[in-house]
């Protein structure tokens, strides 16, 4: 008996198939510092190999001279697309109110949905690489009328500006004000919220679960990162951090993409490899999307 179905009919439906078995294997996101030696490298068979580690979205971490990795907004996003992968966020740690309206120009042609402030912008971070501890400096005051400064450009360029967090926001300053109450409590909904990176305010000692609560819908994005039982950073489901506890909180938070970041890898792990195991974890854990 012939086969009914035209052969070339029987291929496009296999290709189908075999598709649609390796989309359902694809979820989450990657911040690309994560492998910020490999993008540096070849940043397109470093791109390449994110998407066959199964991710969907990225953040980028690399804008220099008006161009993302070393190519230009459009070309950028033209290449990613390609591999299927989707521009959600980008760090813009150079951003400045004097620079800021070039360079989310910059960040839509890319494709991207978020304007992610990074660290305190304009030099106002700082880091004492003897103790390895992070700050600021001019006050969480005039931070957040920078970042709301900055929000109002990002609306009018079509972008949604977001601050993520390290573990001093999370402390009280000399002031005795905790920073990221502080800028929760003074921007505004409409134009400024937040990446929560749960390594960090694990680290600080608070309660991702806890923020959710008091200011639910504000952490749009998340940094998925974990911490070892020597508070190193580990790949996803490799540490301590209840990420199924968290994730039960996703609606609440109002986290709509997440990110596996991992600042360092240790033990000779190399990136590219703690970024498939991270991808693992994610569906161990029950993170989809």
């Amino acid at each position: 008996m012939k086969n009914p179905i035209p052969k070339p009919f029987s291929l496009v439906l296999l290709m189908l198939f075999l598709f649609s078995g390796c989309s359902q294997n694809r979820l989450g996101g990657l911040a690309l510092y994560t492998v910020r030696d490999a993008m540096n490298d070849d940043a397109r068979e470093t791109l390449k190999a994110v998407a066959d580690a199964g991710y969907v979205n990225i953040e980028a971490a690399g804008y220099a001279d008006g161009k993302f990795y070393g190519m230009s907004p459009v070309e950028f996003k033209s290449y990613v697309e390609g591999l299927g992968l989707h521009t959600v966020s980008t760090h813009q740690g150079s951003v400045t109110l004097d620079n800021a309206d070039a360079m989310m120009a910059d960040v839509k042609a890319a494709g991207f949905e978020y304007f992610v402030v990074p660290v305190p912008p304009m030099g106002m971070f700082t880091f004492d690489p003897e103790s390895r501890t992070m700050g600021m400096t001019g006050g969480v005051e005039r931070l957040t009328e920078i970042v709301n400064d900055l929000g109002q450009r990002a609306k009018k360029a079509g972008l949604k500006l977001l601050y993520h967090n390290h573990d001093f926001e999370f402390m009280k300053d000399e002031n005795g004000v905790v920073p990221i109450d502080y800028m929760l409590e003074n921007t505004d909904p409409e134009i400024v919220n937040f990446q929560m990176d749960l390594y960090w305010v694990t680290r600080a000692g608070a309660d991702p679960v806890a923020y959710f609560e008091k200011y639910p819908g504000r952490f749009k994005i998340w940094h998925v990162k974990d911490m070892d039982d020597q508070g190193r950073f580990a790949p996803v489901g490799k540490g301590t951090i209840d990420f199924k506890r968290i994730l039960d909180k996703k609606d609440l938070s109002g986290m709509k993409y997440y990110m596996v970041e991992q600042d360092m890898t240790f033990d000779g792990l190399k990136p590219l490899e703690a970024i498939k195991i991270s991808h693992a974890g994610l569906k161990n854990i029950g993170f989809k999307d």
